[in-house]
């Protein structure tokens, strides 16, 4: 993949993401999007700050807390580049603790190519891809299903290089919205790492959107996973922007 310029900018980039991991709850805040899913992932469970809330940034800093408040959650805020500068001090000036920076990267829909690892993919996860995701290194709650499987078109691919009941070798999720490809879940198991997994799976994810008319992918990587960045920059990232959440804290 030959490296270019995303054709869309921080803001809409964010919103083609925001629909492509839906929460199960959302409510717009002026341009702002506040998104409860259960507690499961910071995306689906955090207010994106992008464009003008329509109230002064500290009334709509206040309007965020009692939103999550009266869903039970922890308030949080997830605060994309350079444009959220303004509202990223308003939520700093209340208290909200600031987490690591995650990278948005993004490049060209490859070409399909050959790969000897063999990919399968499914329309919804199953019992052995649940098992294979390691969100955060905790079991997946109850909700988790609904989230991953609420954008429109998702595809769950999959690698099992060892009969059941192993466990898979790896496993990730896949959205297409708009011509993007979105690639989250990414999660292969340590004793199968460094040995082109994930590039198989990247590669048969790009494949199945590539026929879908896709021309664009997409993912995020914590700043502090240095492996991961240095893999998706072999194989043609480049980053796009950054963001982070804010919490409340207490």
């Amino acid at each position: 993949m030959g490296q270019r310029r995303s054709p869309l900018g921080v803001e809409d980039l964010e919103r083609v993401a925001a629909r492509g991991w839906r929460a199960l709850e959302e409510h717009s805040l002026g341009g702002w999007l506040l998104r409860a899913g259960g507690g499961f992932t910071g995306r689906a469970n955090s207010a994106l700050v992008v464009g003008d809330p329509g109230v002064p940034l500290p009334t709509a800093v206040g309007a965020v807390a009692r939103w999550y408040d009266d869903r039970g959650l922890r308030p949080a805020a997830q605060l994309p580049g350079v444009q959220s500068r303004a509202a990223d001090a308003a939520f700093a000036a209340a208290g909200w603790e600031r987490d690591e920076d995650t990278l948005v990267l993004t490049a060209p829909v490859g070409r399909p190519q050959p790969v000897d690892v063999p990919v399968a993919l499914a329309s919804s996860p199953d019992e052995a891809w649940l098992a294979g995701y390691h969100h955060g290194g905790q079991p997946l709650p109850a909700v988790a299903v609904e989230v991953l499987t609420s954008a429109a078109d998702v595809v769950f691919a999959s690698v099992r290089l060892a009969p059941a009941p192993a466990p898979l070798a790896a496993v990730a999720r896949g959205v297409l919205t708009d011509g993007w490809l979105g690639v989250t879940a990414v999660t292969v198991a340590e004793e199968h790492r460094r040995q082109g997994v994930a590039t198989a799976v990247m590669t048969a994810l790009q494949a199945w959107a590539a026929g879908r008319g896709a021309h664009s992918v997409y993912l995020q990587v914590v700043g502090s996973n240095a492996a991961a960045r240095a893999l998706y920059r072999r194989t043609g990232f480049i980053e796009h922007h950054r963001y982070h959440y804010r919490r409340r804290v207490g």
